[in-house]
């Protein structure tokens, strides 16, 4: 199968796999929220995974490969996973389902800026660094280097920070604010990964000690 048909097969179960979690746990089709959020997802994967393949087709093949050789990595992969789809599920049920949470219309508005946000954040990611591997590696065999611009010129984990916007949005979207509430679960685990991931990069990457010490933020410039 060629890179181009296993993307969007890729692509296609994602998507399947997303809607079909959403709308179970909501009990229902009729949940315009969780459209308007699977359309802003698949819209946003079709338009990378192009230009993915316009542009950086050996990055795509690379994210698609997913080859975590770190244990703690594999720790971290699992325990995201599992915690991501409870986040998944709980969403529906909280803002479709039960009706516990009774979110404004404008704040999910808001969430639509902040999800679109995140998406920008990606793909200004995607378009400068050409190592972004779904998995914590030292691709010797691509010839890594350390990226230094871009978005790396301000914070050194800028794809983490579109995440933490991500998440959020993607909650405030739905109108859950259970979905709110699990927020700083995934930005406690992404940190900690950060951190250990720079531990391995300082160990292995040439150039990159000179990095930190040049960019000193990880996820906010100026702040954090």
């Amino acid at each position: 199968m060629n890179i181009r048909a296993k993307a969007f097969l890729w692509q296609a179960i994602t998507f399947l796999i997303t809607a079909m979690t959403l709308f179970v746990s909501a009990g229902t089709c009729a949940w315009t929220a969780g459209w308007v959020y699977l359309g802003l997802f698949a819209l946003f994967s079709i338009a990378i995974t192009l230009w993915l393949l316009k542009h950086d087709p050996g990055l795509l093949e690379e994210r698609m490969s997913f080859k975590p050789n770190q244990a703690w990595d594999k720790i971290f992969i699992a325990a995201l996973c599992i915690v991501f789809l409870v986040w998944l599920v709980l969403m529906p049920l909280d803002a479709a389902r039960f009706h516990w949470s009774r979110m404004p219309v404008w704040l999910q508005a808001v969430g639509v800026i902040v999800l679109l946000l995140s998406f920008s954040i990606f793909y200004l990611t995607y378009r400068e660094n050409p190592y972004l591997s779904a998995s914590v590696r030292i691709q010797e065999d691509r010839g890594q280097t350390v990226v230094t611009t871009g978005p790396y010129s301000h914070v050194r984990h800028p794809m983490y920070a579109g995440s933490f916007l991500y998440f959020l949005g993607t909650a405030l979207v739905l109108g859950s604010w259970c979905g709110v509430l699990f927020e700083p679960i995934f930005v406690g685990m992404i940190a900690v990964r950060a951190v250990l991931e720079e531990r391995l990069l300082r160990e292995r990457l040439k150039g990159y000690d000179a990095y930190m010490a040049q960019v000193r933020r990880r996820f906010i410039p100026h702040v954090w």
